[in-house]
């Protein structure tokens, strides 16, 4: 690292102006990333559902309807004029560029599933072409159409109004639609939000308007090089717009804490009186080698979430990598570079009277002197502490997102309760089931079998349709189309909500249905494709804790020499996640809160997918302050000190940038609370609430009390991996 700071000094310049010129230029595709990503990603790609959705698309040519619309009349559907009007509906939705079919309750013989129970709802399905942005048509036909919000109907030139009618738009295209609008207006807002507070805080922290604007300089080069990263996935593979949240939180939060470490070593090596080219090298040497460490670890952590199948999850393991690899660019080069050029001219408008120079001693040295004199007194609190928060995810439920993470009065939670409440069943989110192999008469068994389980309303398959064990063989010729190429189609509408443990529930129960005669099985629909994922999360579970914990304990053993500190730190990661996952059960399962938080929908479960986010984020930047705490404890160590007095003044010198830091990261991420999408609350709510967490007590009180009690042990590891990790050139 000493080399490598010497080589930035003397192309200050080429360092500075190149990096932030090659960034700037990717920024021409960077910008272009957002049009590509997409709000999906939760199934499993290589479940037996997606199998079958394979299979119902390139050998039976169906596919789910990408918009389902109620059209809810005053009086009956059946009404003269309303199936007239009806009818004239479905046409105008055909008329509409991107639509490739519609179905509706007229044109499929007015089948009274087709109709809610007051017989004055019907359904309308609309697919989309393959080859259009389904968003985009989604957002068309809803401003057309959907009369739920008449300001934004209105808005559009060729308003659509049903006589006698009012129309909802629902359906997996309009749930992305409104996602991708809110999205983006939400982070906006959050933005706008954050960014006064991020640096008012930035000026209280860094005491100088030029050395504030550092972390600015590190968070936005990452950010923007990110999207460009972004863009180039997205070309290649599906991508979640989800990625820009994360990008933008991260970067601006790793931003921070390297630019506030870098600064505050090179302030206290020009403080020992050296000259300024070798106060830079000096701070790449130490601060320079525990970003590059920090950011390893963190990159290797987030990495973890590409184990999973999802492409959402996928999504923020790319664009995590990213944005860490960037933000440590970003530190080790042009900023080096830039301290290099502006010398004590960092500390050029100083809005705060007060020595910028680190303390030798203060609040954190006073704290850390007093939790080691009585370490099992504070280690017992906290621990009971921890553990009360934690047993608040007692029986939490696990469940995926659906329109339910919108506001309440969303015209697309609108449409889809109107779904729920007055429809008996689900007939846009069947159970699809293909079989190959078997008989008549199996298809017929397995027909009447599989309308005997709880919660199936109605089958159809080649033998007819079935209800309560009832096979109805009259409607057999109107499904001779579920027979293609060796494939049988069997469908099952249900009652249930598919994204929901009852969804679970009902796919096992089929699952283990005796299939006699079928050479093959798939269970596929919404229900099904809910289950994959949600076993494609558990089942790689085990897999992401056994990467994240490994590498977690090689990387901090290499960069501490000790075996018990990286065991000590996983263990106190999991602690906070754990209270961390407690407060989120108590607010999100619980509705605690909604008074400040906004009035999101209840419903019994928190998402998977946004827990394991929220746990691989936390559990990064958990890292990022245990190695910067770490760094300060281990010099004083080297240096001669006893442990006692190495882990005061080590948690004095880095107790103020740990804080600090994550005071302003919180700040970044819960302002993401404004959002009126709910997993957009919770990642912000859940991240704020571990690294502020993280930064007080666990490296306040826990680390503290445990190396205190643990003494020179801290320090010892077996001889040959003392061996290795001189041979590695890591000893000091």
């Amino acid at each position: 690292m000493v080399r490598f700071g010497r080589f930035i000094i003397r192309h200050s310049k080429v360092a500075l102006f190149g990096f932030i010129a090659i960034v700037l230029a990717s920024t021409f595709w960077g910008f272009q990333a957002f049009d590509l990503l997409k709000s999906g990603g939760y199934d499993d790609p290589g479940s037996d559902s997606a199998r079958v959705t394979k299979i119902l698309k390139t050998t039976f040519a169906q596919e789910p309807a990408e918009l389902v619309a109620i059209a809810d009349f005053k009086d009956s559907a059946d009404a003269p004029a309303n199936v007239v009007a009806g009818k004239q509906l479905q046409a105008e939705f055909a008329k509409i560029s991107g639509v490739d079919r519609v179905d509706s309750y007229y044109s499929l013989g007015q089948q009274p599933s087709l109709k809610s129970v007051d017989g004055k709802a019907v359904y309308f399905f609309v697919n989309l072409k393959n080859d259009v942005v389904q968003t985009t048509v989604a957002r068309e036909i809803q401003n057309r159409f959907d009369t739920t919000d008449r300001a934004a109907c209105e808005s559009a030139a060729n308003c659509y109004d049903v006589p006698n009618a009012t129309v909802h738009i629902a359906g997996f295209a309009a749930v992305s639609s409104e996602l991708s609008t809110t999205i983006a207006h939400d982070l906006g807002k959050a933005e706008a939000v954050a960014i006064p507070l991020v640096i008012l805080l930035l000026l209280f922290v860094f005491g100088s308007l030029v050395a504030a604007g550092l972390p600015l300089l590190v968070g936005g080069l990452s950010i923007l090089g990110t999207f460009f990263i972004v863009w180039a996935a997205a070309q290649h593979s599906d991508t979640s717009i989800f990625v820009v949240n994360l990008a933008t939180g991260l970067g601006i939060g790793l931003g921070i804490d390297y630019a506030l470490l870098m600064v505050n070593r090179y302030r206290e090596e020009r403080a020992r009186g050296i000259d300024v080219d070798a106060a830079v090298v000096a701070t790449v040497a130490s601060a320079g080698r525990t970003v590059l460490f920090s950011g390893l670890t963190v990159a290797i952590v987030l990495a973890a979430m590409g184990f999973f199948p999802q492409y959402f999850l996928k999504s923020f393991a790319l664009g995590g990598i990213a944005v860490v690899a960037l933000a440590v660019a970003a530190a080790l080069v042009p900023l080096p570079a830039l301290m290099h050029l502006l010398g004590d001219r960092i500390n050029a408008g100083r809005l705060i009277k007060r020595d910028l120079t680190p303390k030798e001693s203060g609040a954190w040295g006073s704290v850390s002197r007093f939790v080691m004199k009585r370490p099992i007194a504070v280690l017992l609190v906290t621990l009971i502490g921890l553990g009360g928060l934690a047993s608040l995810a007692a029986g939490a439920q696990f469940g995926q997102v659906d329109d339910r993470i919108l506001a309440k009065s969303d015209r697309v939670v609108v449409a889809s309760n109107i779904v729920r409440e007055r429809f008996n069943g689900r007939e846009a989110s069947p159970v699809d089931i293909v079989v190959r192999g078997g008989t008549a008469s199996d298809i017929a068994s397995y027909t009447i079998a599989l309308s005997q389980v709880a919660h199936i309303q109605r089958v159809q398959s080649t033998a007819g349709i079935a209800q309560n064990g009832n096979l109805d063989t009259g409607y057999a010729s109107l499904f001779a189309d579920y027979s293609k190429d060796g494939y049988q189609h069997i469908l099952a509408v249900h009652d249930i909500e598919s994204r929901s443990p009852a969804g679970i529930d009902l796919t096992d129960a089929i699952r283990k249905l005796p299939a006699k005669g079928f050479s093959q099985i798939w269970v596929g629909g919404s229900a099904a494709i809910y289950t994959d994922s949600q076993l494609g999360i558990t089942n790689n579970l085990p897999l992401v804790l056994g990467w994240i914990i490994g590498a977690t304990l090689v990387l901090i053993f290499l960069f501490t020499g000790s075996v018990l500190l990286p065991i000590k730190a996983v263990i106190l990661n999991f602690l906070s996640l754990g209270a961390t996952l407690g407060v989120l059960t108590w607010i999100f399962i619980d509705g605690q809160f909604k008074w400040l938080l906004g009035d999101f929908i209840v419903t019994g479960t928190v998402d998977t997918s946004t827990l394991v986010l929220i746990g691989v984020v936390a559990f990064g930047l958990s890292m990022d302050y245990e190695l910067f705490l770490l760094s300060r404890i281990k010099e004083q160590h080297d240096a001669g000190l006893g442990t006692t007095e190495s882990v005061a003044v080590g948690l004095q010198r880095s107790g103020r940038i740990i804080t600090a830091a994550a005071l302003v990261l919180a700040v970044s991420f819960i302002a993401f609370i404004s959002s009126s999408v709910t997993i957009i609350k919770m990642l912000g709510l859940g991240v704020a609430f571990a690294i502020l967490l993280d930064a007080t007590i666990v490296r306040g009180l826990l680390v503290p009390a445990l190396m205190r009690l643990f003494g020179d042990l801290n320090w010892w590891a077996p001889k040959w991996l003392h061996w290795v990790h001189r041979k590695l050139g890591l000893e000091d």
